[in-house]
């Protein structure tokens, strides 16, 4: 069935649900920015064209459309398919910890296993009532930043990015979650234009993906920015400047979360004698560490 014909023939939402799963199915996109399979994101790009919530009862599932919501949802799928962008592109709407998130091109879509250690309060590594500064390092669209806030209502917490277009996008998720007050976007390349003030945490999803990940990723992550992914040749250009200046701003029971991904290998054989704990999750992911603020200062970097 092609396009004209599925906007002339189908009716209902569960029609262009699974009319948007078979044209998917059909193509070569790569999942990866919120979902894994075509049938979860024919049914993100169907919901968000007809301005309905992810969570709508099915009951709506047999509701006929218009003629423009059928045009609107044929051009969205069809996006999707020709110009291999992100849903979340489209819909400038992204899930992580379970709070909605405002993105653009500008940001990395959000997708860090991260999300479950701040859901469960970086238990058993901290005591949440004892957690009053957060630094999330390379902040992007501020949603690691975010969901600490939540975790921590009493903590201040630092988003810090480089980039000024992405940080234009955190603010955004700052205010449209009312946390100006608590959340502080500041622009600065890693901890230089932070004053040494001691974090209880730092935790950061630093670009990590190396020369030869980056030249074979499939075209939906040429989308995002590369400042957000590239890392030099091993990916670990970010992750050596963390571990050596991290320890001047964590505080003595302070703990540094950072994930690396697929260059997990090649930190281990940078500092072999650096007791990274690997954490695992539950929900999928890994790559991610963790380093007390006694073990990164006995390590003393150079």
């Amino acid at each position: 069935m092609n396009t004209r014909q599925a906007i002339d023939e189908l009716s209902t939402i569960k029609d262009f649900v699974r009319w948007g799963y078979s044209q998917l199915s059909g193509s070569a996109v790569w999942y990866g920015h919120g979902t894994d399979n075509p049938l979860d994101e024919s049914l993100t790009l169907v919901l968000y064209a007809l301005g309905l919530p992810h969570d709508t009862p099915r009951d709506y599932f047999d509701c006929k459309l218009t003629q423009d919501e059928r045009t609107l949802i044929v051009e969205w799928i069809q996006r999707r398919i020709t110009e291999r962008l992100p849903a979340a592109y489209l819909t400038h709407e992204s899930w992580f910890a379970q709070i909605p998130f405002y993105v653009d091109e500008r940001v990395l879509v959000p997708r860090s296993p991260i999300a479950e250690l701040i859901e469960a309060q970086f238990t058993p590594w901290v005591e949440p009532e004892n957690v009053n500064r957060v630094l999330d390092m390379c902040t992007g669209s501020g949603c690691i930043a975010i969901a600490c806030a939540y975790a921590f209502p009493h903590a201040e917490v630092d988003a810090v990015d480089i980039s000024a277009d992405a940080l234009a996008v955190a603010n955004i998720n700052i205010e449209r979650q009312e946390l100006k007050a608590q959340v502080h976007a500041i622009e600065s390349d890693l901890f230089t234009g932070l004053e040494k003030t001691p974090y209880d945490i730092i935790v950061s999803n630093p670009p990590y993906v190396s020369k030869e990940d980056m030249d074979a990723m499939p075209g939906e992550y040429h989308h995002e920015p590369a400042l957000g992914l590239a890392a030099g040749d091993d990916g670990l250009d970010v992750a050596h400047r963390i571990l050596r200046e991290a320890p001047d701003y964590l505080s003595d029971q302070g703990i540094l979360i950072v994930e690396v991904g697929n260059s997990q290998g090649a930190l281990i054989e940078a500092y072999p004698t650096l007791p990274f704990m690997w954490l695992d999750f539950e929900r999928g992911g890994e790559g991610v560490f963790l380093l007390t603020s006694e073990q990164l200062k006995q390590a003393n970097l150079p």
